[in-house]
């Protein structure tokens, strides 16, 4: 009996201890559920789709020219010149003619100084009907363009066009670009690129060396802004400049004509009525094409609680998000559970703030960066599989099976990184040996090197040996300016053509200055230098990039 009794008291709190722990595992259920949202809640807060609203509006004005152009009334001595003919590219300008010979035409924009002059080969084959694309224009000024027609057999004939544009905007206007440093020879400016001050707001430009804007949108950008494999510019911005939020991405090229778009409508948050919904910025800082075309995207995935820590791949053709990546599903929960480096007034957890995303098409993979775990990391594409980390974190603090994929520096002088900014990956030629390139804010976040953050920020070339997990700094340039270029969040090292690297010291004083650079790295010599100021609130250069205004893989066409 008593054996009964007590066999019945054992089960009975059997029963009790099972309970409590299938209703702790239900309740950790449930707010892992929260905390982590599904792939199918994610796509739904996403709200994806593709649109036709400017392409639609701008149809009426290609259908006009292509008329004009059929005509056949407009000859190289009195061509057809319409400025910003697609009413977002003031510094554009289209001309039509028709020529009696098949021929290829050429144009340059005529410089005011040494090493100015705008040079692009506008055709691919040869035609008798010529639609071509101006670009690098002067505001406010009468630009002197000459065309180059060239037939088949070789022989060429010029002719000379005056066109004039319109001022620049007020807030445009109201800039100061100062160039203290241009040695045009030596810098990576070719026929026809301009460094383009790709700012966290309004109205993105390209300047040349001289520091004269040549190209600006009329359309405000935010972050994201770059020159897509066909030749197209690939930029967020909104419906209306008037608007909150940065919600559209479009594909448009150097002339302002859209060619797609893609909308992103955030659902109703959770506890938000529709009534007192919250709008929200979806794509945040970066997005690259993969090699299937399609866009890979960070954005805030719609949680409650986190923001800023998901990847989606969007459909270049439907606009669909055709995958995801969550990183809380990929590192440790403690990061994001255990957060508190930063506030945010909105009170979620910005705990990775996923700043930069970059292919590597050696292994199928991608570089990330992440400001506030101050931690770049490898993920193979296909798996999320992560494949190394570079993260100044105590080993110890990382768990077990995780340590293997740490980096350890090869020397004494091989620094970690604090906040950094604009993580690219390159290949060197030899085998488990890559090139990352990155802007080191310095600025110990919740990781970091504490003895050194604040003092300066820094441009950084690594060499990593993936197979050892090896990684040793092998130029940097920064150090020297101290305080003065010190930019505790935003920046970018870019790695151009010649070698040279460009660097945006984005926030210095105070976000009230962005200083660029172009470093050769040879000598650590600055051949070009150019402080931006007076520029409107958060309008500083986010990222400086050296785009070419004429791309061999594009042509204009109507």
């Amino acid at each position: 009996m008593k054996r009964c009794l007590k066999q019945g008291i054992v089960v009975s709190i059997g029963l009790v201890i099972g309970s409590l722990l299938i209703f702790k595992l239900i309740e950790y259920r449930v707010l892992v559920s929260k905390d982590r949202l599904s792939t199918a809640q994610i796509i739904k807060n996403i709200g994806s789709q593709t649109i036709g609203t400017r392409q639609n509006s701008q149809q009426a004005l290609t259908d006009q020219y292509q008329k004009l152009l059929k005509t056949d009334q407009y000859s190289k001595t009195n061509p057809y010149v319409k400025v910003n003919p697609y009413g977002t590219s003031p510094l554009s300008a289209l001309v039509l003619f028709t020529t009696d010979d098949m021929t290829k035409v050429t144009v340059e924009v005529v410089g005011k100084t040494n090493k100015t002059s705008i040079k692009g080969s506008t055709e691919q084959t040869y035609t008798k009907r010529h639609a071509i694309s101006v670009l690098g224009l002067y505001a406010n000024y009468r630009n002197q363009v000459r065309l180059t027609i060239t037939d088949k057999a070789g022989h060429k004939t010029a002719q000379m066009l005056t066109i004039k544009t319109a001022a620049l905007p007020k807030a445009i206007a109201a800039m100061s670009l100062k160039v203290k440093t241009a040695d045009k020879t030596k810098m990576a400016i070719g026929d026809s690129s301009l460094t383009f001050l790709v700012r966290s707001t309004q109205y993105p430009v390209g300047v040349d060396a001289d520091g004269e804007i040549r190209w600006y949108s009329t359309n405000y950008v935010q972050h994201i802004f770059k020159v897509l494999r066909n030749g197209r510019l690939l930029y967020l911005t909104k419906p209306n400049n008037a608007d909150l939020v940065y919600n559209d991405l479009v594909e448009t090229d150097f002339m302002g004509r859209v060619y797609r778009e893609y909308q992103f409508s955030p659902e109703t948050r959770n506890n938000e009525s529709a009534n007192n919904r919250i709008e929200t910025t979806i794509i945040h800082h970066d997005a690259i094409e993969l090699p299937n075309h399609n866009l890979l995207l960070t954005v805030s995935d719609g949680s409650a609680k986190y923001i800023e820590d998901t990847m989606v791949e969007l459909s270049r053709k439907t606009g669909k998000v055709v995958k995801v990546i969550d990183l809380k599903r990929l590192l440790p929960a403690k990061l994001y559970q255990n957060y508190d480096a930063t506030k945010r007034s909105d009170g979620k957890l910005d705990w990775f703030h996923q700043n930069a995303i970059d292919y590597d098409s050696s292994d199928n993979s991608i570089v990330i960066s992440s400001r506030n775990q101050d931690l770049v990391m490898k993920l193979d594409y296909q798996t999320a599989k992560i494949k190394w980390i570079f993260s100044s974190k105590p080993v110890n603090q990382w768990p077990i099976k995780m340590r293997k994929l740490l980096l350890k520096p090869a020397d004494s002088q091989t620094t970690f990184t604090g906040g950094q900014h604009a993580a690219t990956i390159w290949t060197t030629g030899k085998a488990n040996r890559k090139k990352l390139v990155l802007f080191n804010n310095n600025i110990a976040v919740s990781n970091g090197d504490q003895k050194t953050s604040g003092k300066y920020s820094e441009g950084v070339s690594y060499l990593i040996d993936e197979q050892e997990r090896t990684i040793k700094k092998t130029w940097s340039y920064g150090k020297s300016l101290g305080k003065t270029y010190f930019s505790n969040v935003i920046g970018s090292t870019r790695q151009l053509v010649n070698g040279n690297y460009l660097i945006d010291f984005g926030y210095n004083n105070s976000g009230r200055t962005s200083h660029i650079v172009e470093v050769n790295p040879q000598t650590n010599q600055e051949v070009y230098n150019l402080t931006f100021t007076k520029f409107t609130q958060t309008g500083y250069a986010y990222r400086a990039e050296r785009f070419a205004l004429y791309n061999q893989n594009y042509q204009f066409k109507l």
